[in-house]
């Protein structure tokens, strides 16, 4: 599973990472960040391109989610 740390970076960057590391084509995406506005951002960013989330843990303010191809894309 590929991994992306996108903690400390305002909006739209985590957005723009996760896009840019989507498009190298990995089957999973463990994406891990801080702020409510980035997750809920990028949470929905990857859901409007067809994929999967599923927030793993939220702690404090440090989330982890991964995202992932559906079944049959």
């Amino acid at each position: 599973m590929d991994a992306l740390d996108v903690r400390g970076l305002s909006c739209p960057i985590p957005v723009l990472k996760t896009q840019k590391a989507l498009e190298k084509g990995p089957a999973e995406l463990q994406v891990v960040g801080t702020g409510n506005t980035a997750k809920q951002n990028v949470a929905k960013f990857a859901k409007s391109k067809g994929y999967d989330v599923q927030v793993n843990s939220e702690t404090d303010d440090v989330w982890q989610m991964v995202i992932s191809k559906r079944s049959g894309s």
